[in-house]
C-alpha cells in the first residue's frame, strides 16, 4: 500500500463550556490513502465530526482546543503550518462536505455565485469563466439543466439536490482527500444510494482519498475500504470492512452489527445496545463502554484499554480482544 495521504495522529481535542472541560476526542489515528474510503462509525456524540472539523480547521478558537497530536497533509502539519498554508491545502488539498447543506450554503447568493467566487478567489477566472465553470460542476454532480439552475437559490433545491451542490463545491479545486460528514442524512433510500455512487465516481475519477462519516452500517458495507469505530472520543476498533464485519474484535462493534436489521430476523427481534453512550464530561473510570458491556470484567471497570494489535491489520480497545475476536465472549 502506498503512503497515505492524510495522517492524523494521536489527536486531542477539548472544549471548556463554564466549569466543566469536554474531551470530545482522545488519542486518534486515522489514516486516508490514495483511493481507498475510509469510514469513521459510531453513534452521535462520539468524537467523529469533531475530528473532521479539526483536520479542516475549525475548531482552532475558544471554546474548541487542541491538547495534542498532528493532522499531517503531504508531509506537512497543518496544526502547525502558518494561516497562508492551511488556507491553499483547504479545498485544494482537503474538502469537505458537510452534514446539513442547507446551514452551509449561504441562502441569500445563487449556488452558481457561491461556486464561482470559490473558482474567482481561487483560480483567478473570471465572472464568465467561473459560471461556465459552475455550471460545467454541477453536471459532474448531476443536476439537471445545470445552466437554468445555476441562478437558483439554495431553498430552491430539493435536499438531495443541495447536496449535491456541497459536493461541487467540495470537489472543485480537484482535493486529494474529501471529508463527507453523514453525507445522506436525512435523505431518502434512493437518494441516499445516488449521493453516494456520485461519491464513488467521483473517487475512482480522481484517485482521491475519501473519509466517510457515518453511522449507517449498511452504507459502510457497500462503500468502505478501511472502518474506525469511534465511541466516547476515543477509536475502539480499526480494519477492514470485510474483516471487521466478519469478526468484530470489541463489544460496541459486535453490538452495532448485531443491531442492524436483517432479513431472516422478524421485525420484533431488532436488537438494541443497553444503555446509552456516557456523558464526555463525567467519563466512567475504565472503559467507556463498560456501563453498557455484556462481557465486561471487573479489570474493565478499573483500566482504560488501549488500542491494540488482535490481528494482521486489526486492532481493539478491548480487555478481552482476543476472546471477543475469535467469538468466546
Amino acid at each position: 500500500m502506498t503512503a497515505p495521504i492524510l495522517r492524523v495522529a494521536d489527536l486531542t481535542v477539548e472544549f471548556t463550556t463554564g466549569e466543566d472541560t469536554v474531551r470530545a476526542v482522545s488519542d486518534v489515528n486515522l489514516e486516508v490513502y490514495p483511493g481507498r474510503t475510509l469510514a469513521v462509525l459510531g453513534e452521535s456524540g462520539s468524537g467523529k465530526s469533531v475530528t473532521a472539523q479539526t483536520v479542516m480547521g475549525l475548531l482552532d478558537t475558544p471554546p474548541g482546543r487542541i491538547v495534542a497530536g498532528s493532522v499531517v497533509f503531504d508531509g506537512t502539519d497543518l496544526l502547525k503550518a502558518k494561516e497562508k498554508v492551511r488556507r491553499q491545502v483547504n479545498g485544494e488539498g482537503v474538502a469537505m462536505v458537510f452534514q446539513d447543506a442547507l446551514s452551509a450554503l449561504n441562502p441569500v447568493y445563487t449556488v452558481g455565485h457561491q461556486i464561482g467566487e470559490l473558482l474567482r478567489v481561487r483560480r483567478g477566472m473570471s465572472r464568465a469563466a467561473a459560471r461556465k465553470r459552475a455550471i460545467e460542476l454541477m453536471e459532474r454532480v448531476r443536476i439537471p439543466a445545470a445552466a437554468r439552475r445555476v441562478d437558483d437559490y439554495p431553498h430552491q433545491f430539493s435536499g438531495g439536490m443541495r447536496q449535491r451542490i456541497m459536493i461541487a463545491l467540495a470537489v472543485a479545486l480537484n482535493p486529494r482527500v474529501l471529508i463527507a460528514d453523514e453525507p445522506t442524512t436525512a435523505l431518502d433510500v434512493t437518494v441516499q444510494a445516488q449521493i453516494m455512487e456520485l461519491l464513488t465516481d467521483l473517487q475512482r475519477e480522481n484517485g482521491m482519498g475519501l473519509v466517510l462519516i457515518t453511522h449507517d452500517l449498511g452504507v459502510v458495507a457497500e462503500v468502505a475500504d478501511d472502518v474506525a469505530v469511534m465511541y466516547a472520543g476515543r477509536i475502539v476498533e480499526r480494519g477492514t470492512v470485510q474483516e471487521l464485519f466478519a469478526s468484530a474484535a470489541h463489544p460496541y462493534t459486535k453490538g452495532l452489527l448485531r443491531s442492524m436489521p436483517r432479513p431472516d430476523r422478524e421485525a420484533d427481534e431488532l436488537w438494541a445496545i443497553p444503555g446509552a453512550p456516557p456523558s464526555l464530561v463525567r467519563l466512567p473510570p475504565g472503559c467507556a463502554f463498560q456501563p453498557r458491556c455484556d462481557v465486561a470484567v471487573e479489570l474493565c471497570s478499573v483500566q482504560r484499554p488501549e488500542l491494540t494489535a488482535v490481528a494482521a491489520g486489526r486492532s481493539s480497545a478491548c480487555h478481552r480482544r482476543e476472546e471477543v475476536f475469535h467469538g468466546r465472549a
